[in-house]
């Protein structure tokens, strides 16, 4: 079986806001074989970078198109094709944008050969520890302690375990931050997970500790990405002097960074995102450094039910898996992009057990919403 085409959609809604939803548009890979049988995968990046590390025109060995590079190979040789996509992009693909296009190919490809072995992906990670999961509702924080309450009371009818509040203004006002925080677990009552995602907009050790310790007196079950992830000293420095959990791993895009995050304690839980980390081969490797350092994975997942499909399956392989991101933004990619969306009863979702990722696309979202 030989891979014969590599593309690129990118989807988007009419109008985008400069705001920390990641569902308002995406980018889909699609590589196709000459067996008939294709991947699927989402990218949670830039939608016109990623398409461009793909399309783009071979310039000298170490930077090439990766659709180039992909032509012709195996698409079952997931690891051999990781090493060569690494090498002929060295230049622009060791991170960022060219890493995640990477990650978006891989988790393709393990479509691919799901399908081809007629097994679901999670068989081809050593089988699965769990076959459902519990899930947390994750949505944008919004401005006012009203605002709070009422997503706190549509979402969790629902049943799930928790809700994190993330981005939105965090991290520029303290003060009316934790109020916030207040009025969520006065919502949520004193037994549901509440989570705070700053987004990275602590810029401050001494705030940021007085924070953590007033959000623990709440409840607050973890505090994501409090600092930039290029500053992990400070990372080690917060989860060794706070109650709660330090959380980070979505902005990690090397094996390399998260084997330091892992080696300098900067985290008591990692939140790797498979579009963004190497894809499915890397987290593989992600979960075996994890697995070392005793620390559980909940990775990100803040996309489609595409996405999380992958996610799903990378998680049913986590020994000890805790639960589920659900993306709560009701945009229309983040509920249409596949045929049969992802629902959670009881606070649980299934894993798929179809070929595969076990999902499809629905191309009439697709058709609709392609630029």
């Amino acid at each position: 079986m030989k891979i014969t085409d590599v593309q690129a959609y990118i989807v988007r809604q009419p109008e985008v806001s400069l705001i920390g939803d990641g569902t308002q548009d995406s980018v889909i890979i699609r590589i196709d074989t000459d067996a008939g049988i294709y991947g699927l995968a989402e990218v949670d990046s830039a939608p016109y970078l990623v398409k461009q590390a793909i399309d783009m025109p071979d310039s000298h060995s170490a930077q090439r198109g990766m659709r180039s590079v992909l032509l012709g190979m195996d698409p079952l040789a997931t690891e051999v094709i990781w090493d060569e996509l690494y090498a002929c992009t060295y230049y622009y693909a060791r991170g960022g944008a060219g890493m995640h296009a990477i990650s978006g190919i891989d988790m393709a490809l393990w479509d691919i050969k799901g399908k081809a072995l007629g097994v679901p992906v999670f068989q081809l990670l050593g089988g699965a520890y769990q076959r459902r999961i519990p899930a947390y509702i994750s949505i944008l924080m919004p401005q006012t302690e009203d605002e709070v309450k009422r997503l706190v009371d549509y979402h969790m009818v629902k049943g799930y375990s928790g809700i994190k509040f993330g981005w939105g203004n965090l991290g520029e006002d303290m003060a009316h931050d934790l109020k916030l925080v207040r009025a969520a677990r006065k919502a949520l009552g004193p037994d549901k997970l509440l989570m705070i995602d700053i987004a990275m907009n602590w810029r401050e050790y001494k705030p940021a500790l007085d924070a953590c310790h007033a959000y623990a007196q709440e409840g607050v079950y973890w505090v994501e990405e409090p600092f930039r992830v290029e500053q992990p000293e400070l990372f080690a420095k917060l989860r060794d002097a706070v109650p709660l959990n330090i959380t980070a791993g979505e902005e990690l895009s090397s094996l390399q960074e998260f084997e330091t995050y892992l080696q300098k304690g900067c985290v008591d839980i990692l939140q790797p995102d498979l579009s963004r980390c190497g894809g499915l081969t890397i987290g593989k490797k992600i979960a075996d450094l994890a697995k070392r350092h005793q620390v559980p994975i909940i990775p990100h997942n803040f996309k489609s039910g595409l996405l999380m499909s992958a996610t799903l399956q990378y998680i049913a392989s986590l020994p000890g898996a805790r639960y589920l991101e659900y993306c709560g933004q009701e945009t229309v990619l983040s509920r249409s992009l596949i045929t049969e969306p992802v629902v959670v009863q009881d606070g649980y979702v299934e894993i798929p057990d179809r070929p595969g990722l076990g999902v499809e696309l629905n191309m009439d979202t697709v058709a609709r919403y392609r630029v």
